[in-house]
């Protein structure tokens, strides 16, 4: 632990940095654990997260070791309807953490995906990896599903293409294609490269239409493919490496079981998908993602079809 104030470059990284490589919490997440006065270092406790940290020191959370930071990883998870993307929810709902497998480390959620919503979520044990998909600047291309009801036409949709403000707060162009009307409902392909709160849920009201199913169908180069609802496949990293530039020593890709969890606050708070629909439901998956994963699926405790 650098303590030598005359220090112009203290050896080490910043424990809140440490923290989220660690996977324990995001950064912003490690600077309140560390504000609560719940993480300690070689002993002592730590207040403020000005402190740079190096592998000799021993740092503990809640009393619980935090162990060496495994080289980043990445999993693409199905989630299914019903379920909150959050550790813990204040009205005791079913996150995707009690969902996910007992076999999986810890991991974070890239990004968020609203109770009602499904499909591709993206899962990391890295924290820095996390900040960097999240930042607008990344601009990655969401893609998604939408069913709506109404009967929207292209002259309709032309203000979403635009940019449209809702309730004060602006929401960048959107790509909006109308697939196909099915009686009351229509099928709708969205892609947008910001992930702002119920962004596109909101943005249809303002063009009088409701939606009733929302589906990720890709983040990224990353695409939901043939993933069942409810199962994880993690990304060789390799691929990991190649798509976010980083230097890893071991390209294989296995999942580990969990370390012993540290109790965490509450949080504060696509390829394209087939345009044509399949007539019996809203997704029809490529027969080859493009994404190579690391040869294991896990499979969640509480599948849901």
């Amino acid at each position: 632990m650098s303590s030598d104030p005359t220090s112009k470059t203290p050896p080490g990284d910043r424990i809140a940095k440490v923290l989220a490589r660690a996977g324990v919490a995001s950064r912003r997440e490690a600077e309140r654990m560390i504000e609560a006065g719940r993480v300690r270092v070689n002993g002592a406790q730590i207040s403020a997260p000005a402190l740079n940290v190096t592998p000799a020191d021993k740092i503990t959370v809640d009393g619980t070791a935090v162990s060496e930071p495994e080289p980043p990883r990445m999993w693409l998870y199905h989630k299914p309807p019903g379920l909150v993307t959050t550790d813990r929810d204040e009205q005791g709902r079913e996150t995707i953490y009690d969902a996910l497998p007992d076999d999986m480390p810890r991991v974070m959620s890239i990004g968020r995906l609203d109770l009602n919503s499904e499909g591709l979520l993206l899962l990391t044990n890295d924290g820095g990896v996390k900040r960097k998909l999240e930042l607008p600047s990344t601009g990655w291309l969401r893609r998604y599903r939408a069913r709506v009801n109404g009967r929207p036409s292209d002259a309709s949709l032309e203000p979403l293409r635009k940019g449209i403000t809702v309730d004060g707060e602006r929401f960048q162009p959107m790509d909006v294609t109308i697939d196909r009307q099915q009686g009351a409902n229509a099928w709708l392909t969205i892609g947008l490269r910001e992930g702002k709160n119920r962004e596109i849920r909101r943005a249809m009201e303002t063009v009088g239409l409701t939606v009733n199913r929302l589906i990720r169908t890709s983040y990224g180069p990353f695409q939901l493919g043939e993933l069942k609802a409810g199962a994880v496949e993690e990304l060789r990293r390799k691929l990991v490496r190649d798509q976010l530039g980083l230097e890893l020593e071991d390209p294989s890709g296995t999942a580990q079981k969990k370390p012993t969890k540290v109790k965490r606050g509450p949080r504060v708070s696509k390829g394209a998908a087939d345009r044509k629909g399949p007539a019996s439901g809203p997704h029809k998956p490529a027969s080859k993602s493009g994404i190579k994963t690391a040869g294991k699926t896990f499979r969640s405790r509480n599948t849901r079809g």
